[in-house]
């Protein structure tokens, strides 16, 4: 288990509320064990699966938001008399589907472990 201490002072963490991190550890850690059943997962050092949980918490917890409409893309800002708008919200959209989330937690965890899908 990897505690909301190691994620604000080791990763040096912030997007994920204390209130908030044993639920996301918890989804986390159940995914990095999933990896390592189905996968050869390497650890190139000590800190590096408590880092991995850490990212995947936090691409949990950003899927959270935005599915819950928290967050998202900028589509538009302006300030006093000068506006500017980025793109259409098509062009912009985070994957949230459950194929675009698991592409996300395998591209956290991959920040950090060495993972194998191939016969070794």
């Amino acid at each position: 288990m990897v505690d909301y201490e190691f994620y604000s002072s080791v990763y040096h963490g912030g997007a994920i509320p204390a209130d908030d991190w044993a639920e996301l550890e918890a989804r986390a850690a159940d995914q990095l064990r999933r990896y390592k059943r189905i996968y050869t997962v390497t650890a190139p050092d000590e800190q590096a699966e408590g880092m991995a949980v850490c990212a995947m918490a936090e691409a949990l917890h950003n899927v959270d938001l935005i599915v819950s409409g928290d967050a998202g893309a900028v589509q538009s800002a302006s300030i006093g008399s000068v506006s500017t708008s980025y793109g259409s919200a098509a062009a912009t959209a985070v994957d949230v589907s459950e194929k675009g989330q698991a592409k996300a937690l395998y591209r956290a965890a991959c920040l950090y472990l060495d993972i194998c899908r191939g016969v070794g």
